[in-house]
């Protein structure tokens, strides 16, 4: 198959996975609120597309789910980056977007790694879906760490929360929520990313990286 067909190929594969994503958002299935935060299943297709199609794809989807993050905030919808906007929009968007570009290029990475040790390609495609929403826990909550932990909105939450230290508020605020979305990550994304996979092998395979 010629370069022309592969990028078409390449091409469709990631605006079905980013339209995917949005429709997730606006149908509600993405982004579940709990408290100040978002248990947030958008990592899924992240990792499908960071897994099947590479690196670089997992960027550009981690990309969409930063700007509809960010859209969060800028309008209010998120209570969080809400505030986080109004103090600083540069370091919301750094929060909102990069981190997720970040998160998705790391996992289209770490799979290749985990893809040459792997020899019967299994476990890596559920460890790579696993590493989607662990690392957007990271990224994000580390950047809020770094940059907005002294502020009065981050400070109140941990005098509310009763911790005594970053890490210990990372863990009280994210809990339960953080686990069900590396669970429901790793077996959906697995699932999902083999099946992809194994459909692909059939055929021409995507633009390489």
């Amino acid at each position: 198959m010629n370069n022309k067909t592969t990028n078409v190929r390449y091409l469709a594969q990631l605006a079905l996975l980013a339209a995917i994503e949005v429709v997730m958002k606006l149908m509600g299935l993405g982004s579940v609120p709990v408290g100040p935060l978002y248990m947030s299943f958008l990592t899924v297709p992240i990792a499908v597309g960071a897994m099947t199609m590479g690196p670089t794809a997992g960027a550009i989807l981690g990309g969409v789910f930063g700007l509809v993050s960010m859209k969060d905030a800028i309008t209010g919808v998120s209570a969080m980056t809400s505030v986080f906007f109004q103090i600083s929009p540069i370091n919301t968007f750094v929060l909102c977007v990069v981190m997720r570009v970040l998160m998705g290029w790391c996992v289209g990475l770490l799979f290749r790694v985990l893809r040459r040790v792997d020899h019967k390609k299994s476990w890596s495609y559920f460890v790579g879906a696993m590493s989607a929403p662990l690392l957007n826990t990271i990224f994000f909550m580390g950047y809020i760490v770094l940059v907005f932990y002294k502020t009065d909105y981050i400070q109140e939450r941990v005098a509310s929360l009763g911790v005594a230290n970053p890490l210990s508020f990372v863990v009280a605020l994210v809990g339960v929520q953080g686990l069900i979305e590396i669970i429901v990550g790793c077996a959906v994304g697995g699932v999902l990313a083999r099946a992809v996979a194994s459909f692909l092998g059939h055929r021409a395979p995507a633009k390489a990286e």
